[in-house]
């Protein structure tokens, strides 16, 4: 599998190459291969870059509040969904998308705070959730989608690294990890943390015992 990522990174199909990654990094979780899924992260990393620069670059941002705004042709541009929609409508949205070879960059705005400010948010297992200033006319330009998008990765790291108590086995930690990819699949320090958590994990003994974690209670997202 990653050889075939190997020769789509090389004739410059970078979603294709991105998502045989993903595929060969939940294989290898399931083997309990920490070495393996740590060199997986690097060909992701950079996959997932060059989908995301390609999107930002196009200066297009589609803002979808409406079924009618989704456009029956997805381009590999960027994609704000807003309410009433949710981060589980966005997250389906850039699925469909890329099983039909579109590498789109996909963030969700929820409801406005009391305080002016945008929600905005990941679904993965897990969600990830900020809060920023609107950009200027609520108009979101790429420069502010993109900051948006880091914002949203740097919180994911956050949350992964939080949810773990000290006596965690590492395996869980890199789970902690994989738990919110899909909320932030573009982001490169998310998944540089996420190869580091994999290298802590090399040799790591199966765990016993069942992990745990809080459960989810998101009604804006689920």
């Amino acid at each position: 599998m990653m050889e075939e990522a190997s020769t789509a990174m090389a004739q410059g199909h970078y979603l294709a190459a991105a998502m045989a990654c993903r595929e060969a990094l939940l294989i290898a979780r399931g083997a309990h291969d920490f070495e393996r899924m740590s060199r997986i992260t690097l060909p992701m990393l950079e996959a997932q870059r060059f989908i995301r620069q390609s999107a930002i670059e196009t200066g297009i941002i589609h803002r979808v509040s409406d079924s009618t705004d989704i456009p029956p042709d997805p381009d590999a541009s960027c994609y704000l969904f807003a309410p009433d929609f949710v981060g589980a409508d966005a997250r389906r949205f850039r699925a469909a998308a890329n099983d039909a070879g579109i590498g789109v960059f996909v963030l969700t705005r929820e409801p406005t705070t009391s305080k002016g400010l945008w929600p905005i948010v990941g679904v993965g297992d897990r969600v990830v959730r900020i809060q920023i200033v609107p950009p200027e006319y609520d108009t979101p330009t790429a420069d502010w989608f993109a900051r948006a998008g880091e914002l949203l990765g740097d919180q994911a790291i956050i949350d992964a690294t939080n949810a773990s108590a000290p006596d965690d086995p590492k395996p869980w930690i890199v789970d902690d990890f994989l738990d919110r990819f899909d909320a932030c699949p573009e982001h490169e320090k998310f998944i540089k943390a996420l190869g580091d958590a994999c290298q802590d994990a090399i040799n790591s003994p199966i765990p016993i015992g069942k992990r745990r974690r809080g459960i989810i209670d998101d009604p804006y997202s689920f």
